[in-house]
């Protein structure tokens, strides 16, 4: 015979569900009412010297004290006191608000008698509240009361409370605060929710509808304290079509609702304490003395801001006794202790060189010591977080850095968030020419999709004009409809030297203009009063440098070294991005004459100083002119979506207000000659030669020049333009007699 199946035993009600059913009864009418017929029936039923003893202990707190004797019959007899261990807090938390409310009514003291018992001798809760509430300090005990009543209640935001208030404390907000203001709302939502459909202010199916929604608002409780990816929240937004343009103004800048809202993800701090303690007892293993003084988490790494400590020298010291002989121990040694002689502070240098054994320590692939922590007198350590946070672009506009730098300067853009959270922005007029370099993946393209989008969210084309270059011909195609080009976005290589030279006789251009005017720059000229028409600053991007500099090396570089010395005064301001920043693609020229540099993941030292410790995806080191070292920064993120908007917008704003036919500026840098610039500064020299020989070759320029074929042979053609060779000579190989 088979085993008949046990039938399943009915397990007892969680407490958790049990605290509610009785919280709600609590407030039911129906409670109150059954309660003041139960103390009629103590009044009349027992005897008059017991009825007076309860009142006088209780006094009407017995309305309070009579669901706690109630639950605790229900517990004893159900057998559900070891069910409710796990929810301890949530009843001791209940019983010390409980009491709290007992000593709020013994500060009232009426003139009514129950039973023979009056309360105005004792008080409104009896002798029970009053001992609760005590003769003095009355309100200190009672709000202890509640603080402790509410902790044990909500542990996890009292432990959020607690730190926010530290931190601010400090001087600095916490990225990862959740909005104080935003629960508080929900719970006021929920409990005016609660409250109507008590007193049946509203229809059944309404008090239920609106007991869901604060129900669904209300933060879930078992978030655990664990290391997060922030990605951009998902929300609604209106399509690309229904962008609409503010009301007559000529300046209306795009509303920051086309960006996405950021999300209040938190970053890494489930075990920065535990890796604090690590850090700590891993360089003190190795003789280093260490305290960690600050942690700050960040969207990729948290930074450790770590105090040396001292080194110390001791020396043993040999116990003696009155008569000078030495103090033996009961093995016969001699007795000793050590004592210390000297100490000095711990050499910064000491921690640099551990890093590999406290990424060992720690368990990760790499770290970052920064020495020091600029401003602080502390030695950073950059751990990375198991995961990353995505930082919105929306997030570091509404800071209120960026704020404060925008209404300073036209060209501020969002650079992203720093390893301790804070936002960091930049200034391209004070950079004044920003180089990019790192591997593929590594997030040039999003960075120069940041400086692009940035821009546009706070300058109008009479302000800033741009001038891009794309040899992916895919990445920035999609600002083609931007009123801000001066010429399409540069997808061919031949286009892209004809449109550097066409910057580069913009510039000497604006150099007479400034003459003529009595400027030293373009921020004096445009406040001249004699000036009609203001001039817009040039932002010139290139998307992939190596490339350019691979077709046509002699002519890119000298226009790259003569724009990045000449074009800051004129307004003109070069972003350069390529893969792999090596002699070949980044000469010295180059490279002296781009004080900022930005710096993401290469796959070498070889490469970048420190840059191939990075993390990859936005992960960057920022060197202003002003800085003498690197900082890291978590770069901002533009989706497709929000460049679309964007651009939409502005198509929609040119349409009414910049029409392309009134677009002088854009209509003036196409009628630039581009003849007129003297690209090659050979070119004089080799209108020299072709005056002093019969018969001028290319092979005969190499020679004299020390250049190579291509260059000589582009020299060969500007001559022949001048009308300094003929055809059939330009063809010869001859080298040219005297």
């Amino acid at each position: 015979m088979g085993s008949r199946a046990k039938p399943k035993q009915s397990s007892p009600k969680s407490p958790r569900g049990a605290g509610k059913g009785w919280v709600r009864v609590s407030l039911s009418w129906q409670f109150w009412v059954l309660a003041l017929l139960a103390l009629v029936v103590i009044v009349l039923v027992i005897g008059q010297d017991i009825a007076k003893a309860v009142f006088q202990t209780f006094g009407i707190g017995l309305v309070v004290v009579l669901p706690w004797l109630g639950i605790l019959v229900w517990a004893i007899r159900g057998r559900r006191l070891r069910s409710a261990l796990p929810r301890w807090n949530l009843w001791l938390g209940a019983l010390v608000l409980s009491l709290a409310l007992l000593g709020f009514m013994a500060l009232f003291r009426p003139h009514i008698s129950i039973a023979g018992a009056d309360l105005h001798d004792r008080t409104l809760a009896g002798a029970l509240g009053h001992a609760i509430a005590g003769s003095s300090f009355e309100w200190v005990r009672l709000l202890a009361l509640i603080f402790i009543g509410g902790v044990l209640l909500a542990p996890q935001p009292s432990r959020e409370i607690a730190k926010s208030l530290y931190y601010w404390s400090k001087g600095r907000a916490r990225p990862q605060t959740v909005s104080l203001g935003q629960r508080f709302s929900d719970w006021f939502h929920g409990l005016g929710a609660r409250i109507g459909a008590l007193f049946g202010r509203k229809g059944a199916a309404g008090d239920a509808g609106e007991i869901a929604q604060a129900e669904a608002r209300k933060p879930s409780r078992k978030k655990k304290e664990e290391e997060v990816t922030a990605e951009p929240a998902e929300e609604e937004m209106p399509p690309v079509e229904d962008v609409v343009l503010p009301a007559d103004s000529k300046r209306a800048l795009p509303p920051i609702e086309l960006l996405k809202q950021s999300s209040k993800a938190t970053f890494a701090q489930a075990n920065n304490e535990e890796r604090a303690k690590i850090i700590e007892e891993a360089l003190g293993s190795y003789g280093v003395e260490v305290k960690v003084r600050e942690i700050n988490p960040g969207p990729s790494v948290t930074q450790f801001g770590v105090e040396p400590g001292w080194a110390r020298k001791y020396k043993k010291v040999f116990e003696k006794d009155q008569s000078g002989k030495p103090l033996l121990d009961k093995e016969g040694n001699p007795k000793f202790h050590m004592e210390e002689v000297s100490k000095t502070r711990v050499k910064v240098d000491r921690i640099a060189t551990l890093a590999n054994d406290l990424a060992l320590a720690l368990a990760v692939s790499d770290i970052r010591i920064e020495t020091p922590v600029p401003g602080k007198a502390l030695v950073g350590i950059e751990v990375p977080n198991v995961s990353t946070a995505i930082v919105s672009m929306r997030s570091v506009l509404e800071s209120q850095v960026y704020q404060k730098a925008a209404n300073k300067s036209r060209l501020v853009v969002a650079l992203g968030q720093g390893a301790g959270g804070e936002p960091a922005v930049g200034d391209l007029s004070k950079m004044p020419h920003v180089l990019i370099a790192g591997a593929t993946g590594s997030g040039k393209t999003v960075c120069l999709n940041c400086f692009v989008t940035c821009l546009l969210c706070q300058a109008t084309p009479q302000e800033v004009r741009f001038v891009l270059i794309d040899p992916k011909r895919v990445e920035m195609v999609a600002y083609n409809e931007v009123p801000h080009l001066l010429t399409p976005v540069v997808v061919d290589m031949d286009k892209a030297v004809e449109t550097l030279r066409r910057v580069t006789q913009e510039m000497d251009n604006r150099y007479r203009k400034f003459a003529a005017a009595g400027a030293r720059n373009i921020e004096s000229y445009n406040r001249n009063p004699k000036v009609t028409e203001r001039m817009p600053y040039i932002v010139v991007i290139i998307d992939e440098l190596a490339d350019l500099m691979m077709t046509t090396p002699d002519v890119v570089e000298p226009l790259l070294c003569r724009l990045a010395q000449l074009a800051r005064a004129t307004g003109i301001h070069l972003v350069v991005a390529t893969q792999r920043p090596s002699v070949d693609v980044i000469t010295g020229l180059i490279k002296a004459n781009f004080p900022t540099r930005i710096s993401f993941a290469v796959v070498s030292s070889v490469d970048s100083i420190g840059a191939e410790k990075l993390l990859g995806k936005g992960d960057m080191l920022y060197i202003p002119p002003e800085a003498s070292k690197p900082k890291r920064i978590r770069g901002c993120f533009v989706s497709d979506e929000e460049i679309d908007r964007l651009v939409k917008y502005w198509k929609n704003w040119a349409l009414k207000n910049f029409p392309p036919q009134s677009d002088r500026v854009a209509q003036d840098f196409a009628d630039l000659s581009v003849a007129a610039v003297d690209a090659d500064p050979l070119l004089a020299k080799a209108r020299q030669l072709a005056d002093e020989v019969d018969h001028l070759s290319a092979s005969l320029l190499q020679r004299r020049l020390h250049i190579g074929y291509q260059r000589a042979a582009r020299l060969m053609e500007q001559l022949e333009e001048e009308g300094l060779l003929d055809e059939q000579e330009f063809g010869g190989p001859g080298e040219g007699t005297l």
